[in-house]
Order: structure tokens, then C-alpha cells, then sequence
């Protein structure tokens, strides 16, 4: 990403008829009011956008917000995805509800960074602006906006917007670029049909870039779509970047089917959950304590849903507290690990608080567990924290899953994986991670299977490779539980013999009894040669009890007195070497053999002698065309 391009989007608060839509018309020339009702009535009551350039030629993305108390929910709409705030205060009005709502709402979403705007300073006499600024001060101590600059403007009169336009560039320079790099996330706040076009949804791009021809996913309803067409401050363009306000035109999505809060997206990177845990800070003015499974009014970007708060060490939450809790959700909406949202009391509607996501996608908890909540605390501790914590939950993870659950770039998981693995707490398996500590349990689980095998099948050579997989978790990919099995023949503790595993030492040793028993079977079929029955017909003429029959076949079957044609075919190997001996003398005469040439080469019924050839074929010895076979890599 080219660091020295930066997209940024500012947006207004305050109280209602302070003079944002006024402010924002004149620093842009756009008139953001665009609703009918909007421009009677002279208040905003949906958001209001407008591109505003700058005196380097850069664009900048302005968000006006409603100021009306009823129109809150907007507001929360629009104002999660910004960069800068002005916060409008009419100087002949000074603070007022709503600019307190919305002072509390930008501290909770940890807005970076503020300026603080006294509005109609034409009506008013400067001692009068000096005492409502003095005001404004105290009201904002404590606050990110504490040390903010103060323009004082007259939007009618144009006094003072040149000095907010520098303050405004000066603190733009000083933000971070936004992660292009990054998942394409864009929660929709605008969503409308035009024809002969179809559905256009509008956003801030929160990360990532979307150019024409991209395929999205757009969560809810989960559909992938493509990008018709793209505009970015009301203009064509072939790529949006993160920080932009971007309108995309969707081909093939049903309006119908969208609703504010849904998001567009990455395919398959973001998923909806229905429940996660956070970080809740109530304000300290919310009118009562929060109990336990209280609902709410939850927003986080541009969506809202009714949730239920469920304390997890406590029966209630006084003002002013801050805990972790866990929030169950009447509807699924996308979250991602440290995502703020604000929630609002349920009625009357006002708000009461906010926090961070801490893990998007966790199980149900139990309340007052001690190992609940250290694990939580250890997962909000900081972003490796959050890795190791996420890789003990999961097991084991590929690189996209960690970016998904941590809604990290994947440059930094990279770099964190890093820095885990030198400190060995976390370590890669094939393409998957995991916490050292299971790969260690993983190591002693493999190991103690193939001892527990050896006991209760002291006849086998050890364990089938496919059976000792099973033990382990089904997500553990084949190439990582082959690393985990490569590490303990490596270091010694176990030992690889063809399709077996074993300890490096280990001899099948049978009892006396077992060693009758396997001399029976072996003289069943020897005896049989060629006209060896099935596999229930030869166990019976040797009577070797049910119980023993697998351990004494894969005993015979490893020290080579049996070979295998099939699940029902088996043959004693002198019969088999004859069987070779006889391939081998048809080839150094004749190119071709046939099926009924070889059943009368060996004496064999044809279904016996079918599986004979068939494991030839498997063996690369001969190779089939049509009726016949020909010698391919007959063993001298």
C-alpha cells in the first residue's frame, strides 16, 4: 500500500439546529438535507454525505449526522466509521442534551480525533463565545476532545471556515492511512434501486479495496454478487480504498433481500454470530444498574439489534462500572474482535454505554467461573494474547481462520505467528498452527495410542497408520498430523515399519497358545495352495476363536507368511511365489495373457485367479488392456 495516499472520512455531532448541515454546506457546497421532509422541517433526519477536497487536491469523505434525539439510531449509523469529528455547539444555545448524547457516544466508540466547532458566532459578542467556550471546556474535560482545537465560525457569513478548512488538513496529516490491505469490509447505511441500473448500496469502506468486476459477499442474506460499477464521492472510479465513502453498484442482489447493517465483504472471510463476548463500560450518568440478562439496544456500525447482557460475575452492573460480558443476540450480524458498538436502554431508549468486542464467535459460558474469566482477561490482554488463547480454543488453525476470528491483516498475524513461535508458544503443522502446549498433547496422545495398541494387540507389528490419525482431533489436516508423527520418529519414541506404527523396539511376541493357533491357520492355507476358499471357510476348518482373528491374520500378514488378494482372498506366500513364477515364465514366451490361460497355468478357480491378477495390476507387474494383460514391471 502506497502510505503517502490517505482516505479519511470526517463527520459532525452535536445538538439539533446547531448549524452541522449549514457548516458542512458551506465548507463543500453540497447540501446534505436531500429528503423533502428534511429541507421543511430544516433538521436531518437521515444521514447526509458530501465530498469535500482539499486544498492538497485530496478527497474527504463528510458524514452529517441528525442531531434530533429521535433520530439517534441514524446517527450511530453513520458515525462509527469516521476519522474526525466536529462537534457543533451553537454559541447563543451552549451545551444541550443531544451534544452530551453525542460526546458520550464518540467517547465509546473511541473516535481518534476532534475538533470542536462554535457555530453562529456572528450573533453573538466575543465575551459571550469566550464564557460558552469555557463551557464547552469543562464538558469536554476528560474526554478525547479535551485538548481538541476550538474554531469559531459563522457557516452564513463564511467567518472562520478557512481556519477550520487548515485545522482540519493540519490533523487529516497526522491519522494513520486506513488497512487496504486488509478484508474488504463496508457496512451498508444506504441501500436504494435505480432503474435500468438495479441495487446500489452506499458505505465507508472500513478496509480493503473493491475494484469493477470483484466478486462480494454481502452478509446478511450471505449472497456473492459482483460489482457492476463503482463510485467514490459521487464519481466513477475503478477501485475504492479503504477510507473512502463508496457507492457500488451489485448485480444480481435483490434490495429486498438487504437491510441496514448488513455488510459487504471479502467472500467467505466474515460469518454471523449471534452471540460475543466484550468489554462493557456503563456511563456513569445511565439512570440504573444493569442486571443480568437485561435486553439492550445494541449498535456497532451501521447495524442495530435487541441483545440480552449476560453478566458473567455478577448479578448487576452499577454506573460507571466496566466488566465482561457476554451478549446473546436476537439476530445474527457481523462482528469482528475488537469492534466497538454502544448499547442503549431498552425503554426509553438512551444511552447507557458501549464497549470492544473481545471474541466474536466464543461458546456459551457459565456464570462466576474464575477459569472463565481469566481466560477472557487473558484474551483482551493484547493481540498475541488473543492468538495463543484463540489456537487453545480451536486446536489448530489455518492463517485465514486466525485472520477472520482476530479481524487482523494478514502482514501482522504473520508477524505475530512470528514473534510466538520464537518464543515457543506457538508452532506451525503442516499449514496450520497451533499452541505448543496441544502439539505437545498431541505428541503424548500418539505416543500413548500406539502403547495401548501394543497391549491389546501384541500380535500386530503396530498400529495402522490410518487408525492412529483417528485419535487425533478430525481437523488436524494429514500434512500436520504427519509433521506431529515425523517429530516422534525423529526424536526416537516411535517408529515407522510400511503401513504400521510402533515403538522403535517392539517385537511381536505370541504365547504359546497363539503360536498353535498360527500354525493351524498357516496350514489351512498352505495346505489349500490354490484352491483356498473364502476368508469364513478357511477360518473355520482351522477353528481359531473369533476373538483372535485379526490379531493372528496381521501377524501372519507382517511376517510375510500370508498375502493378501482381497478382504476375502488370502493365499499362503509359497503359493503366491508360485503364482509369480508362473507369470513370470508365461511373459518370457508370449507378449499377452489372458484370464482363462493363467487359470490353467496355476489350476485355480477363476475367481481366485482373477484376484491374483488383480493384485498384479496393483503391483505395477502387469498392466490390463482390453481382455488382456501385458508385462509392465515383473520383479526379476
Amino acid at each position: 500500500m502506497n502510505n503517502s495516499t490517505r482516505y479519511h472520512i470526517i463527520g459532525t455531532a452535536g445538538h439539533v439546529d446547531h448549524g452541522k448541515t449549514v457548516l458542512i454546506n458551506k465548507l463543500t457546497g453540497i447540501n446534505t438535507d436531500r429528503l423533502k421532509e428534511e429541507q421543511e422541517r430544516g433538521i436531518s433526519i437521515e444521514l447526509g454525505f458530501a465530498p469535500f477536497k482539499q486544498a492538497d487536491g485530496s478527497m474527504v469523505g463528510v458524514v452529517d449526522v441528525p442531531g434530533h434525539e429521535k433520530f439517534i439510531h441514524n446517527m450511530l449509523a453513520g458515525i462509527g466509521g469516521i476519522d474526525l469529528v466536529l462537534l457543533v455547539v451553537d454559541v447563543n444555545e451552549g451545551v444541550m442534551q443531544q451534544t452530551r448524547e453525542h460526546l458520550q457516544i464518540l467517547q465509546l466508540l473511541q473516535i481518534p480525533r476532534g475538533i470542536l466547532v462554535l457555530t453562529k458566532c456572528d450573533l453573538a459578542e466575543e465575551d459571550w463565545i469566550d464564557i460558552v467556550e469555557e463551557e464547552v471546556r469543562e464538558t469536554l474535560e476528560g474526554t478525547f476532545l479535551a485538548d481538541a482545537p476550538c474554531c469559531r465560525v459563522s457557516a452564513i457569513q463564511g467567518d472562520g471556515i478557512e481556519e477550520l478548512r487548515q485545522t482540519i488538513q493540519e490533523i487529516l496529516k497526522e491519522l494513520p492511512p486506513r488497512d487496504e490491505d486488509g478484508p474488504t469490509r463496508l457496512p451498508i447505511d444506504r441501500h436504494f434501486t435505480i432503474s435500468g441500473f438495479g441495487t446500489v448500496v452506499t458505505g465507508t469502506l472500513l478496509s480493503g479495496r473493491i475494484k469493477v468486476g470483484d466478486t462480494v459477499e454481502v452478509l446478511p442474506p450471505g449472497e456473492t454478487v459482483r460489482v457492476r460499477e463503482i463510485q467514490v464521492h459521487g464519481e466513477k472510479a475503478d477501485v475504492a480504498r479503504a477510507g473512502q465513502r463508496v457507492a457500488l453498484n451489485l448485480a444480481g442482489l435483490e434490495r429486498s433481500n438487504l437491510v441496514r447493517g448488513a455488510v459487504v465483504a471479502t467472500p467467505g472471510f466474515f460469518t454471523m454470530t449471534e452471540r460475543f463476548d466484550a468489554r462493557l463500560n456503563l456511563l456513569q450518568e445511565a439512570p440504573r444498574p444493569l442486571k443480568f440478562r437485561d435486553p439492550v439496544h445494541l449498535h456497532m456500525g451501521t447495524a442495530k439489534v435487541t441483545a440480552r447482557v449476560a453478566l458473567l460475575d455478577r448479578d448487576e452492573m452499577e454506573p460507571g462500572e466496566s466488566v465482561l460480558a457476554q451478549f446473546h443476540l436476537d439476530n445474527p450480524m457481523v462482528a469482528h474482535r475488537q469492534d466497538r458498538f454502544i448499547v442503549r436502554s431498552y425503554s426509553p431508549m438512551t444511552t447507557i454505554g458501549g464497549g470492544q468486542i473481545i471474541d466474536p464467535d466464543p461458546v456459551k459460558h457459565k456464570r462466576f467461573r474464575d477459569e472463565v474469566m481469566r481466560a477472557l482477561k487473558e484474551l483482551e490482554s493484547g493481540e498475541g494474547s488473543f492468538i495463543v488463547q484463540k489456537l487453545a480454543e480451536l486446536g489448530c488453525v489455518k492463517l485465514k481462520e486466525l485472520e477472520q476470528a482476530s479481524g487482523l491483516g494478514r502482514e501482522r498475524i504473520t508477524a505475530l505467528l512470528e514473534n510466538l513461535a520464537a518464543a515457543d508458544q506457538v508452532c506451525r503443522i503442516g499449514d496450520q498452527w497451533v499452541t505448543v502446549e496441544t502439539a505437545r498433547a498431541w505428541h503424548r496422545v500418539l505416543v500413548e495410542t500406539v502403547d495401548n495398541y501394543h497391549r491389546d494387540h501384541a500380535l500386530q507389528p503396530g498400529i495402522p497408520h490410518a487408525t492412529l490419525k483417528a485419535t487425533l482431533p478430525t481437523k488436524v489436516a494429514p500434512k500436520a498430523f504427519e509433521q506431529l508423527l515425523g517429530d516422534l520418529i525423529k526424536d526416537g519414541q516411535l517408529a515407522q515399519r510400511g503401513e504400521w506404527v510402533a515403538q522403535p523396539d517392539f517385537t511381536p511376541n505370541p504365547t504359546e497358545e497363539q503360536k498353535q493357533l498360527l500354525q493351524k491357520l498357516e496350514k489351512v492355507y498352505l495346505d489349500a495352495g490354490f484352491e483356498a476358499k473364502g476368508r469364513v471357510d478357511m477360518l473355520a476348518l482351522a477353528r481359531v476363536p473369533d476373538a483372535q482373528v485379526e490379531s493372528l491374520l496381521a501377524f501372519l500378514f507382517a511376517n510375510g507368511i500370508l498375502v493378501r488378494l482381497n478382504d476375502d482372498s488370502l493365499i499362503h506366500r509359497e503359493t503366491y511365489q508360485k503364482a509369480l513364477v508362473a507369470l513370470k515364465n508365461h511373459f518370457a514366451n508370449k507378449e499377452t495373457l489372458t484370464l482363462a490361460e493363467f487359470r490353467d497355468l496355476i489350476g485355480s478357480a477363476r475367481k481366485q485367479t482373477q484376484a491374483i491378477l488383480e493384485l498384479f495390476d496393483s503391483l505395477k507387474y502387469t498392466m490390463r488392456k482390453g481382455d488382456v494383460r501385458v508385462a509392465w514391471q515383473i520383479p526379476k
